[in-house]
């Protein structure tokens, strides 16, 4: 009888991965970006263990919303104190921020807790085709449109 393998924090080798979102659908790019950020990808997979990679994606503000929610998708934000609703809608924060599209997109698919937080922190989001990350020489992946 085999027994099932699971990965140690310790023992599981990062990688980082570069990802291009011009022209790409807002919702297949974040569940390819989450998949990769989980580690689902590859064959250790452990689900309570970090297994996954660095993932740098660039030209966020390129990225495609379908239909009619660039008008109609809000987004939300709350301070806590009476009235102190906030809604921005999707065009506003393509203009504003569009690197937030893609953050909110691919928070929503990853786990929420403390492991969920720390594969957030290996999401690296940037408005354009430049990024600080050259120096780990990060692996092209293609996103199908």
């Amino acid at each position: 009888m085999s027994k099932t393998y699971q990965a140690k924090p310790g023992e599981v080798a990062r990688e980082w991965v570069l990802v291009d979102l011009d022209g790409v659908t807002l919702g297949r790019a974040a569940t390819a970006i989450a998949r990769i950020l989980r580690g689902k990808n590859k064959p250790q997979f452990t689900p309570h263990v970090d297994t996954g990679d660095f993932v740098v994606v660039v030209n966020a503000a390129g990225v495609k919303l379908t239909g009619r929610k660039e008008e109609q998708k809000n987004y939300y934000s709350h301070s806590g104190f009476p009235g102190a609703l906030k809604t921005t809608s999707a065009a506003e924060m393509r203009e504003k921020k569009p690197e937030d599209l893609v953050f909110h997109a691919v928070w929503g698919m990853l786990p929420k807790g403390p492991l969920g937080r720390r594969l957030l922190k290996k999401l690296k989001v940037y408005a354009g085709a430049q990024h600080p990350h050259e120096a780990q020489q990060p692996k092209a992946v293609e996103i199908q449109a």
